[in-house]
C-alpha cells in the first residue's frame, strides 16, 4: 500500500479496470471483483428477504472470520 492508500495487485490477479469490494480482515484484505452489471447478472435467481446493507454486513463479517481462520491455520498471525 502506498502513502496515498492505493494497493498494487500483481498482474496474475487479472483484475484490471474492475470495481472490487475490499474487506479488511486483520492483517489481510479480501478483494472481491464485481461484475460490470451485478443486478443484471444476478437476475431473478437471487431473491432475498434481507436488505442489501444487511447482506453486505453479513458477507464482510463471514469473509473476515474465514480469512483470520485461514491465516491462523497457516501460522501467519
Amino acid at each position: 500500500m502506498d502513502d496515498r492508500g492505493r494497493i498494487t495487485l500483481p498482474k496474475e490477479s487479472m483484475i484490471r479496470n474492475t470495481k472490487a469490494v475490499v474487506i479488511p480482515a486483520g492483517s489481510f484484505v479480501v478483494v472481491l471483483p464485481l461484475p460490470k452489471e451485478p443486478l443484471t447478472e444476478a437476475g431473478s435467481w437471487l431473491p432475498s428477504k434481507h436488505s442489501r446493507t444487511d447482506l453486505k454486513k453479513l458477507a464482510e463479517r463471514l469473509a473476515k472470520r474465514e480469512s483470520v481462520k485461514r491465516a491462523k491455520r497457516r501460522k501467519q498471525i
